[in-house]
């Protein structure tokens, strides 16, 4: 193993002296690994390597890092070599390096402009997968996938001719094909019709909005958001302006009322609002958009479920395709269709929005990888798309059935809704349930749901919601984890 520049200048500073080299190198390698410079699991250099490259004694190097073998801060693995240990392995760190951790965040906390790690976050277990009941929203479900489809499209965008295509700096374009499948074949089915230049693709709906705000929200902008509604937009957008109001909601969603008129951008979610499902009706949709004409708001569509429909709710037709005055800005994407690490997105807008998002993003990424871009427009192109929701749509929709049909008798005295062709049933509980006991009394069990109190401006007005997904969890599992939950519930006050 050679030695990379890194190392080099990690030990370029070490005093020489004999008597202590073996301390100075155990030294500079436990700083680097309790500092994070040095990740866990990663290898270290031989100590053959790393004697050379110092010029030291080859016995001081196995020396130091037999001493942090001790000290558990590295790992020897037979015939691989020493590695980083991993933090779970790691020995509890001392009140002297607690203390100085703690001087470095303060000092680091000085110079941050803003902390998005104060916000409150929508979290689930990064191992979901392996817990028997995940009744989470909107995750990939392996069974769903699909793999040979995928593999042919990306297998067709691999060859020469379509690498010396997508390979190329783009700068700020899109892969064309991919805007033409968009164009032709995705959004028509929302009755979109979107021109030249009036696309742009995004790393998934989350990047989409976030330009969004960085182009309409200025420091005293007026911006309406749901409440309930989608927290990361919110903090989006706290973030973005002092001026931060939550619109009027009913049953069927956004009122067009005096708050939403003093408003001069408005994030809705009118297909399936987030999180309870509503949908709003064609009429409101009308009054809406005449609404936000008369006092010059501009509405963000977050079409979040757009295209996975089932029950016919494809016939309802979004925002975007009943605008006539160029109010509404539509957000669209792959992640709840194909799987969220695709991370594809794009916006629907004006082409003055679009050119200036162009600009924007270059400005921040250049452009999303267009390999992938590549590979999505094949496979809509070779009709996996077509055959892919047809597919899934029917699965989520017997999986719907059955969730509505359990939940009278394994939750007794709760309230849920959902409308037609939602992916997640919004729970509301009886007084003085505490979902986020709920949820950790339920993980237990290995039974993953989504508190509802994240959703709301003030947690309070949420603790005794929360939400219940299906598009991660098998059929044949639905049954017996509802009736987990619900032995959960009747165990104890929740």
């Amino acid at each position: 193993m050679q030695i990379d520049t890194a190392w080099r200048l990690l030990f370029g500073t070490m005093e020489r002296d004999p008597q202590g080299l073996s301390a100075r190198v155990r030294g500079i390698v436990a700083e680097a690994i309790e500092t994070g410079l040095l990740a866990p699991d990663m290898r270290v250099p031989s100590s053959r390597s790393l004697a050379e490259a110092l010029g030291i004694s080859r016995n001081t190097v196995n020396a130091a890092y037999q001493t942090l073998i001790d000290d558990g801060l590295l790992v020897s693995r037979e015939r691989s070599g020493c590695f980083v240990a991993s933090l779970d392995d790691r020995p509890a760190s001392g009140q002297a390096s607690a203390e100085a951790a703690a001087d470095k965040a303060g000092e680091w906390a000085a110079r941050f402009a803003i902390r998005p790690s104060r916000l409150p976050q929508i979290t689930k277990p990064r191992n979901w997968m392996d817990y028997p009941y995940p009744f989470l929203f909107g995750q990939f479900d392996p069974s769903l996938f699909p793999t040979n489809p995928w593999r042919e499209s990306v297998k067709a965008a691999s060859s020469v001719q379509e690498i010396t295509r997508w390979a190329r700096d783009m700068i700020d374009d899109d892969d064309p094909d991919l805007l033409d499948q968009l164009r032709h074949k995705v959004l028509p089915r929302r009755g979109i019709f979107a021109g030249p230049g009036e696309i742009i693709i995004t790393i998934g709906s989350q990047h989409a909005l976030s330009m969004l705000v960085q182009l309409l929200v200025g420091r005293d902008t007026p911006v309406g958001i749901e409440n309930p509604g989608y927290p990361d937009v919110r903090h989006m957008v706290g973030m973005a302006t002092t001026d931060l109001r939550p619109l009027t909601c009913d049953g069927f969603g956004v009122v067009p009322d005096a708050v939403f008129a003093g408003r001069r951008v408005a994030f809705v979610t009118v297909g399936h609002q987030c999180p309870t499902t509503a949908v709003m009706p064609v009429g409101r949709r009308r009054e809406l958009l005449e609404a936000a004409c008369r006092h010059d708001v501009v509405l963000v569509e977050d079409d979040y479920e757009s295209d996975l429909s089932v029950e016919g709710d494809a016939d309802l037709p979004c925002l975007k395709s009943l605008d006539r005055a160029d109010r509404v800005i539509y957000t669209g994407s792959f992640s709840k269709i194909l799987a969220p690490g695709l991370r594809i997105g794009y916006v629907v807008a004006p082409k003055p929005v679009i050119d200036e998002l162009r600009v924007l993003r270059r400005l921040m990424l250049r452009h999303p990888p267009t390999n992938n871009q590549r590979s999505l427009a094949t496979f809509i192109q070779l009709g996996h798309y077509r055959q892919h929701l047809r597919r899934t749509a029917a699965v989520l929709e017997e999986r719907a059935g059955r969730i509505a049909e359990l939940l009278p008798d394994c939750l007794p005295g709760f309230r849920f809704r959902r409308d037609f062709g939602a992916k997640s049933f919004w729970i509301e509980g009886p007084p003085g349930l505490d979902s986020r006991d709920l949820v950790r009394r339920a993980r237990d069990q290995g039974v993953l749901i989504e508190a509802g109190d994240i959703f709301f401006l003030d947690p309070a007005e949420g603790r005794r919601y929360f939400r219940l997904g299906f598009t991660s969890i098998a059929t044949h599992r639905i049954e017996p984890g509802l009736r987990r939950l619900g032995a959960v519930l009747r165990s104890g006050t929740a």
